[in-house]
């Protein structure tokens, strides 16, 4: 690495983000999602880099602070892309709902399958494994729902985002003390809405320093303060991504706040024009961290671990039931076609994030690494041959059968 120059470093760097636009273009035109592209680029670097720079490593702390970076900046890139209206009330609830019993089903699911498998393993550390592996990712989600009509796109953002902000507060919840008491589940449950309080007042603090503000410098501050916020309610065991998706949110449904003191301090006119410059801002800045996040979580798969029999067994079984649970919820309380909401089980930057979060006393040791590469890669396969076969709009399956019977 020492004998790498400046020029060669930043021709590297700057090559890779290019690259990551060239995956964007082919996704929009072939619908592979350039996530897979990303992890494939890594794979690939971890071969050559084996060859001409084999002692050369990447710090475990830089992927963790990476990731927490596009952790933010996704939520808030979802809260920002989300529209509340009285009209869709009924897809946010709907939306929740699936990520909350997908969610449920799919983390039971999968513990007992890890119980069956690593027998002596403690129950409670399987279910904190199968949080982790259950919580659909939004960073993978976002880029690859723009051909989808505004109903599905929206449905899978908000489920996307949903899922993220309830599976990263149950996995602190579980991962906070070895022993779970009705005082740490009461200090839990209290601190909901002390969040939801929280993001009010930051949300409209924010909205000052953006608006009335007169420094040049004033959107990477306002993202300074998101990680700050995040990072102090994490210390203090607040679900703080709440408040980054309500600011973002906020922002983005000014016009349903009917204050009008607020108003006439906070023009529409002025919400609008910070809001379609954090709009772009976040999109970028997103872009540029998925990209290096997924490049380097693809560097640092072991493709030999892909091959082994047991790995593939364990990964299999736990997909299997991903799916079915997603396909018998869907059925049942949908009653939509399943085409393509099904196979949008991807799983990526936050299964990643949390798994090497994972504390030493809820460690299994037994568990193979292997596993988690296998289910994020399968998953966006799978995700990937949704995109590509789906070409229908939502067809109601009551009025498929009334048609049938005609």
């Amino acid at each position: 690495m020492e004998n790498l120059s400046s020029y060669t470093v930043l021709f590297f760097f700057c090559g890779l983000v290019i690259l990551s636009y060239l995956f964007s273009v082919i996704n929009r035109v072939t619908r592979i999602p350039s996530v897979l592209l990303l992890l494939g680029t890594g794979m690939l670097l971890r071969y050559v880099a084996g060859l001409t720079l084999p002692s050369f490593q990447i710090p475990p702390a830089f992927v963790e602070i990476l990731g927490t970076i596009g952790l933010i900046m996704i939520v808030l890139e979802a809260g920002l892309d989300l529209d509340v209206t009285r009209k869709k009330l009924p897809l946010i609830r709907n939306s929740f709902a699936s990520a909350f019993i997908i969610l449920v089903l799919s983390t039971f699911s999968v513990a007992g399958i890890l119980k069956w498998w690593i027998p002596d393993s403690s129950f409670a550390n399987d279910v904190v494994y199968a949080i982790v592996l259950s919580i659909v990712s939004s960073a993978i989600v976002l880029p690859s729902v723009n051909h989808l009509s505004d109903e599905k796109r929206e449905f899978l953002i908000y489920e996307a985002s949903f899922s993220d902000v309830l599976g990263i507060m149950a996995f602190n919840f579980l991962t906070t003390g070895e022993i779970i008491t009705g005082r740490s589940v009461s200090l839990f449950l209290g601190s909901i809405p002390v969040a939801i309080v929280l993001s009010v007042v930051v949300s409209f603090a924010l909205m000052m320093l953006l608006i009335k503000n007169r420094v040049n410098v004033k959107f990477f501050l306002v993202f300074a303060v998101l990680i700050v916020i995040y990072v102090g309610g994490k210390m203090m065991n607040l679900p703080s991504l709440i408040t980054i998706l309500m600011f973002g949110l906020v922002v983005n449904n000014w016009e349903l706040i009917r204050w009008k003191p607020l108003k006439n301090y906070f023009s529409d006119e002025n919400v609008n024009d910070v809001a379609a410059f954090l709009k772009s801002i976040t999109a970028e800045s997103s872009f540029l961290i998925r990209t290096f996040f997924f490049i380097i979580f693809g560097y640092s798969i072991k493709i030999e671990a892909l091959f082994d029999l047991e790995v593939l067994k364990l990964g299999s079984a736990i997909v299997v039931a991903l799916i079915v649970l997603r396909y018998i919820y869907l059925r049942i309380l949908h009653k939509y076609t399943l085409l393509p909401e099904l196979f949008y089980i991807p799983r990526g930057l936050i299964t990643v994030l949390l798994f090497y979060k994972i504390p030493q006393w809820v460690r299994i040791e037994t568990f193979d690494e292997g596993v988690l590469f296998f289910v994020i890669l399968a998953t966006g396969i799978i995700m990937m041959f949704g995109a590509l076969f789906f070409h229908d709009k939502p067809v109601e399956i009551d009025k498929i059968v009334e048609k049938s019977s005609e």
